[in-house]
């Protein structure tokens, strides 16, 4: 008895497919694009920290201030872009520990910033000086420092995009971290944690951790220069400089 042969061809069930596969899609596109949301960060850090003195003209409503009023969005717009940048780049729990240590005490330090401010305005004493320009001051940019180190530790070795990109943010961190520094009474806190970023930038050059020695190092040419002339850190108010 014969047998009719297969006209199926004789591939093994479990050979491997001929479909090519799928070209894999771009993180950028998956999962959003981290550095954009990093200058989106940097800028509008740039701009919410110079609140009270950018808007000053804006006058008061009631015994308050305007500026006081639209820097309670201050806290929103830096942190949620930062935490916009982390989720983008699938930070991992170390980077995210240190978003959130650096989130609470950021905002606690602007909290009490802002209303012992907005208070000494109306009423100043030495109470409202104590929580304004030492404790709310030391917290808050204490905190910023923290979410820096978060973004830091999670972006700091991912491909560097063209210099001319990142530049002008870059900058503009160094002016408010400067500015920042002298006029809050923490230019000690903030030139020490100036150099350490710096540092960390000529760690990651070759990356885009590099983007920190702009950020950074002008803000310890800055302070260093500024304490020289001074012979200490005088707030540029006390100056009559703003």
């Amino acid at each position: 008895m014969t047998s009719t042969p297969s006209t199926q061809p004789d591939t093994p069930p479990d050979g491997p497919s001929t479909t090519p596969p799928a070209a894999p899609t771009p993180p950028s596109h998956r999962h959003g694009h981290p550095v954009r949301w990093l200058t989106a960060c940097a800028l509008l850090y740039t701009l919410t920290h110079h609140i009270g003195f950018g808007l000053a003209g804006l006058g008061t409503v009631g015994r308050t201030r305007w500026a006081d009023w639209i820097d309670i969005l201050t806290p929103y717009t830096v942190l949620l872009t930062a935490a916009a940048a982390l989720h983008t780049a699938r930070a991992g729990r170390r980077a995210w520990t240190l978003y959130l240590l650096g989130a609470v005490t950021y905002v606690e330090g602007h909290g009490i910033h802002l209303a012992a401010n907005s208070v000494g305005n109306d009423a100043p004493g030495d109470v409202a000086h104590l929580w304004d320009e030492v404790t709310g001051h030391y917290l808050w940019y204490a905190g910023t420092a923290l979410v820096a180190a978060a973004l830091t530790a999670a972006l700091a070795h991912r491909p560097a995009p063209p210099a001319y990109l990142t530049l002008l943010p870059a900058l503009g961190i160094a002016f408010t971290w400067t500015s920042n520094s002298l006029e809050g009474g923490t230019a000690v806190m903030g030139l020490i944690i100036a150099i350490a970023f710096t540092a960390w930038g000529l760690r990651t050059r070759h990356h885009l951790g590099r983007v920190l020695i702009p950020a950074f190092a002008p803000a310890i040419v800055m302070l260093t220069g500024y304490g020289i002339w001074h012979q200490g850190f005088p707030q540029p108010t006390e100056l009559g400089w703003v």
